[in-house]
């Protein structure tokens, strides 16, 4: 009878697991509605914002002998020494949503150690920071919270830093780093190399024949200067949102499979009760036929 009580005992814990799990996932669906609403918007403003910076780099890169002068659009060949902001979740329970981010700033330390170019890591969020701190990984700094509720102004002054130092001549690339949404239930990773801007895809006939802005060509220097900041501060915004909206997806489906599990084990868990109930009632009758039998 023991066996059978703990038996019982291990379907009523995974029960309440059960129930955990799914309440997990209707929270996590409801959360993602909002966050999937948010990036989508999100996603538009920071397309738009691109396609300005482009087009009025296109304009001087086309248009000027020795093409922009500005660090911001310049590829340094050979880097000395670059930043890393990554993004993860504050919060677990989501799959291997974190682990994708961790293995991709991985493979960038490798690849950067590997040409010593010396490594500024700075870490958003508290399992990615858990994760390198246990691995006795040098952070050049990190934040908390700004993951699970992104906020423009945080988020602005975080990578503050980053774009002055790039600015002044102390760091040579800035790279984000994280995991992103791309449908109800596939994340995408993204290693965005945000400074310098690429300049190499400008189609300067696309450029000369689709440009809407009307901007003095003496001015456009100053826009785009004033544009960078903005355009730098806009896409960490923009990885906050669209990984936090991959975080509530991965951890939605994650929290369903868990709760599948869950059923399946209390399905198995069920027909071992019953069999060893069966087996009992069996021992019982036949412990009882041969007492009646040993009386004749």
């Amino acid at each position: 009878m023991a066996n059978l009580k703990d038996i019982q005992r291990q379907i009523k814990s995974v029960t309440n697991t059960q129930k955990t799990t799914r309440a997990m996932k209707l929270v996590s669906t409801a959360k993602l509605r909002r966050a999937e609403e948010l990036a989508k918007r999100s996603r538009l403003y920071a397309d738009k914002m691109n396609q300005v910076i482009a087009e009025i780099a296109g304009r001087i890169e086309c248009s000027k002998i020795g093409g922009i002068d500005n660090r911001c659009f310049t590829t340094i060949d050979n880097p000395k020494v670059v930043d890393i902001v990554f993004v993860t979740a504050d919060k677990g329970l989501c799959g291997g949503f974190n682990i994708q981010t961790i293995k991709a700033v991985n493979k960038l330390l490798k690849e950067y150690k590997e040409q010593n170019v010396k490594v500024r890591l700075r870490g958003i969020g508290k399992k990615g920071i858990a994760f390198f701190k246990y691995n006795e990984t040098e952070l050049f700094d990190s934040v908390i919270d700004l993951s699970s509720k992104p906020n423009k102004e945080k988020s602005d002054k975080f990578i503050e830093t980053s774009i002055e130092d790039y600015k002044d001549g102390k760091i040579d690339a800035l790279h984000v780093v994280y995991n992103g949404y791309k449908n109800m239930i596939t994340q995408e990773l993204h290693v965005n190399k945000v400074l310098p801007v690429d300049t190499k895809s400008f189609d300067c006939t696309a450029v000369q024949s689709s440009s809407m802005l009307e901007i003095e060509a003496e001015d456009e220097e100053k826009m785009l200067d004033a544009l960078v900041d903005k355009y730098v501060n806009y896409n960490m915004y923009y990885a906050l949102i669209d990984s936090l909206a991959a975080e509530h997806s991965a951890r939605m489906q994650a929290m369903d499979t868990a709760t599948n599990n869950a059923k399946d084990m209390v399905k198995s868990l069920n027909v071992k009760f019953n069999k060893a109930r069966q087996a009992a009632i069996t021992t019982e009758l036949i412990e009882i036929i041969s007492g009646v039998e040993s009386m004749k």
